[in-house]
């Protein structure tokens, strides 16, 4: 199980729809997420019954439940996944901006990282964090992540262009 005495990291559900449907669909993460579209249920419904996974899907979506109430509050996403190169993307989601600052992010590195490394046998992962973002970046460094570059007006939300930083974590002794 992914999981700890704090939170665990779940496979998506069907009855997962509709707080995938208000994540997916607030505008507030569309600048993380590079939406520019709302998604109907129905096709956040078709995903969820179409992941098989990670080695065919070259992705994984897992949900953020905290202990031992059972609270969805997120999802941890591994994506671009390069099992010839091992590496992956990871992105994290804590979709209320009330539990944010609580450590869960935290929480979930701490999980995914071993995961990725110990059972996908990965040997990098990377992230991409706007720089107008520095507590996301610190919680990457935090865990290893170091910068390795910045992406000039990368994104583009409401009008305005935002610097991206890749970060990127390599396996010690693998």
């Amino acid at each position: 199980m992914l999981e700890n005495k704090r939170i665990k990291l779940r496979s998506l559900e069907i009855g997962d729809v509709n707080l995938l449907s208000i994540w997916e669909n607030d505008r507030a993460n569309w600048k993380v997420s590079h939406t520019i579209s709302p998604y109907s249920k129905y096709v956040l419904a078709d995903y969820i019954n179409s992941v098989t996974d990670v080695y065919s899907d070259k992705q994984l979506r897992l949900v953020i439940e905290t202990k031992p109430d059972r609270v969805s509050v997120g999802t941890i996403d591994l994506f671009d996944c390069d099992f010839a190169n091992r590496r992956a993307g990871i992105g994290i989601l804590i979709a209320d901006p009330d539990n944010r600052g609580k450590g869960i992010g935290s929480q979930v590195l701490d999980i995914i990282i071993d995961y990725c490394f110990e059972v996908l046998n990965l040997h990098q992962l990377y992230c991409n964090v706007l720089l107008d973002n520095p507590k996301s970046m610190a919680l990457f460094e935090k865990y290893g992540f170091q910068k390795i570059g910045v992406k000039k007006d990368w994104t583009a939300y409401e009008g305005k262009f935002y610097d991206e930083v890749l970060m990127q974590k390599i396996r010690e002794n693998g």
